[in-house]
């Protein structure tokens, strides 16, 4: 499986929110970037998805895991407003929480119902989600870790 460069690039992102706003590493420590990158997007038992800070904001991270549950390739995942990840019942709850996410930095203990491709509905669970910013403080998007 070759990992998209996008994912690659946005490995560093993604970890280091992570560890800034949770103080704990994403990816077990002692691997480089590369390796990790390759993990967390090809092996990582988690589903992860980032979006960015469009007004519909859309994915623009999505790992294997994530792909196999929502039931979408890459590309057609990287298209995706993030809010059609959740069926139309969930989306005012969902935002809700998002929001609460964008004043405390991160959340914790998520459970949410969801939907694929193929209007597949299943729940995720043990859900994290945190701000994405970068080394200069701009706000680039919210990712959410997540189990099925």
């Amino acid at each position: 499986m070759n990992i998209p460069t996008a994912a690659s690039t946005l490995y560093r992102l993604l970890a280091d929110s992570y560890s800034h706003w949770l103080k704990q590493p994403l990816v077990s420590p002692g691997l480089t970037d590369e390796q990790a990158a390759r993990w967390l997007y090809e092996e990582a038992p988690f589903g992860l998805l980032a979006h960015d800070t469009c007004a519909d904001p859309v994915f623009i991270y999505g790992n294997f895991s994530a792909q196999r549950c929502f039931e979408y390739a890459w590309d057609e995942l990287m298209q995706l407003p993030s809010r059609l990840s959740a069926p139309p019942q969930q989306v005012q709850g969902r935002r809700e929480f998002l929001e609460q996410v964008s004043k405390q930095g991160f959340a914790t203990g998520y459970r949410g119902l969801r939907i694929s491709k193929s209007a597949r509905t299943f729940w995720i669970n043990d859900g994290v989600v945190w701000q994405l910013v970068d080394q200069a403080g701009v706000l680039r998007g919210q990712a959410a870790l997540f189990r099925t």
